[in-house]
C-alpha cells in the first residue's frame, strides 16, 4: 500500500488510460481502482429515467394552480399576481 501512496499519479494515468489497479496490503488485494464509465444520455432518457424513480410524480403539464384569491402584500395594494404581471409586461 505504500507504494501506491507513493506513486499515486503514476497510478490514476494508467486508470486513466483505461486499466484497471488492483491494491494489495502485504500481498491481499484491498481495494480496485477502475476507470469510470461515462454516460452519455440525452434530454428525454433523463427524464425518463428520472420519472422512473418510485418517489418522482411527473407533471401533468401546464401552469400550477394558484389559490383562489391573491395575495395582498402589506395592507392595501396590489396582489402579488398582479405585480409579477405588471413587471412581465
Amino acid at each position: 500500500m505504500g507504494e501506491f501512496i507513493n506513486h499515486l499519479s503514476k497510478y490514476l494515468k494508467l486508470v486513466r488510460a483505461g486499466k484497471e489497479v488492483v491494491i494489495t496490503d502485504r500481498g491481499k488485494p484491498v481495494a480496485q481502482l477502475t476507470p469510470i464509465k461515462p454516460v452519455a444520455e440525452n434530454e428525454e432518457t433523463a427524464i425518463a429515467r428520472i420519472n422512473a424513480l418510485p418517489w418522482v410524480q411527473p407533471g401533468k403539464g401546464g401552469k400550477p394552480k394558484g389559490s383562489r384569491k391573491g395575495v395582498t402584500l402589506r395592507g392595501k395594494g396590489p396582489t402579488a399576481a398582479a405585480m409579477v404581471l405588471q413587471d412581465r409586461e
